[in-house]
């Protein structure tokens, strides 16, 4: 594992990946099944718009783990932002911050997603990440520094006023801005004479806001394959796609 690339590099070298939209009531056994299709780079747990035990979401990430799967959580609620750090030591190794609109927001999840001295997340938790894997049998110093690499902060961009703001959304730290379209246009309905018409318009405008960052950018709802080419050549690479009916 620790030879191949991790998920935050395949995703900063600009690879074209698809995450599985999973279930934490999922077995090890139906997510290896599903795996073993190869359509799939990661797996996205949403815990804000469905039920979610942090005992089942533990035993989901250490399953996946074993099967060499790294999982991303889009987290309760924008304002748990502070949590992230508390998120992420139930063993997922990505997240994504919903609904972001200021500043503080980011800097909440930066802080709490990173080790010092990048941030200030504390040290603890027996089923974080790498701990039985890749990580294994490092110091205090060393799982930071491994894990301040490993980590992938995500924001969402759902309103004309992170659209508006990606600039100073998008710190240093970020690694993905995700767009949600649903949300967005709820948003840019409140929004008439907005000089951005729609939400292909809002897309396009962001990407070029961060084309001279290492940032990457997301689809955050699900997509079939045949319906990615506009969004790839707008420069988006990472998609989300059910499991197999």
């Amino acid at each position: 594992m620790s030879q191949e690339k991790t998920l935050r590099q395949r995703i900063q070298a600009g690879e074209v990946l698809v995450a599985l939209r999973g279930s934490i009531n999922t077995s090890k056994s139906q997510l290896a099944d599903i795996w073993a299709t190869g359509r799939y780079d990661y797996i996205w747990i949403d815990s804000q718009h469905t039920a979610f035990s942090e005992e089942q979401f533990i035993a989901y990430c250490a399953a996946a783990e074993e099967l060499g799967i790294d999982v991303q959580l889009r987290i309760p609620h924008t304002r748990h932002a502070y949590l992230v750090g508390r998120y992420l030591d139930l063993g997922c190794s990505a997240v994504l911050v919903p609904e972001v609109m200021d500043i503080s927001t980011v800097e909440d999840a930066i802080n709490y997603a990173y080790y010092p001295q990048i941030g200030r997340r504390s040290w603890g938790g027996a089923a974080r990440r790498g701990l039985q894997g890749a990580a294994k049998g490092m110091d205090r110093l060393a799982y930071a520094a491994w894990w301040n690499d490993y980590v992938v902060l995500s924001i969402q961009v759902e309103s004309v006023e992170a659209v508006t703001n990606i600039r100073k959304l998008a710190k240093p730290g970020v690694i993905v801005v995700t767009f949600g379209p649903n949300d967005l246009s709820f948003n840019l309905e409140g929004h008439e004479g907005f000089p951005l018409a729609n939400v292909d318009d809002c897309m396009r405008y962001v990407i070029a806001q961060l084309k001279d960052t290492d940032i990457r950018l997301a689809m955050g709802t699900g997509t079939k394959p045949e319906e990615r080419d506009k969004y790839l050549e707008m420069g988006i690479t990472l998609f989300q796609e059910d499991a197999p009916a």
